[in-house]
Formats: C-alpha cells, sequence, structure tokens
C-alpha cells in the first residue's frame, strides 16, 4: 500500500497536468481554423443544433499521440 508521500506526489502530478490542460485550451481557443475543420459535423435546424468535431478529434489525438510516444522513447 503506498504511502501518503506517495499520494502527496500523485496529487501533485495530477493537479499540473490540470494546470497544463487549462493553459493549453486558453492559448489553442485562439487558433481560428481548429474546431472548424473539414469533416467537423455542424447540423442546424429551427430548434435543434448538432455539432461534433470529427476531424479536430481525430487531429488532437495524432499530435497528442506523437507526443506521448516522442516522450517514452527517452
Amino acid at each position: 500500500m503506498p504511502g501518503l508521500g506517495d499520494l502527496g506526489k500523485i496529487l501533485i502530478f495530477l493537479g499540473l497536468v490540470i494546470v497544463l490542460l487549462g493553459v493549453f485550451l486558453l492559448i489553442f481557443r485562439k487558433i481560428p481554423f481548429l474546431g472548424k475543420l473539414p469533416g467537423d459535423i455542424y447540423v442546424s435546424r429551427k430548434n435543434f443544433t448538432f455539432y461534433f468535431p470529427l476531424a479536430t478529434c481525430i487531429l488532437l489525438s495524432l499530435i497528442l499521440s506523437l507526443i506521448a510516444r516522442l516522450w517514452s522513447k527517452k
């Protein structure tokens, strides 16, 4: 069973991940093409709007996979 020191390290790591995710979202909110790529599904009717950023999700997945692969090869 991990001690309290290990739990503290895990909580600090998770906090840093959340902060980095927040900074990432603030920075990439200003990129104009993100969320408006060809392949993003947008359907708008009178009382209904459906938006699914399929191409954006695929692009972000590829970028994050590349970063994870480069990071794990250390």
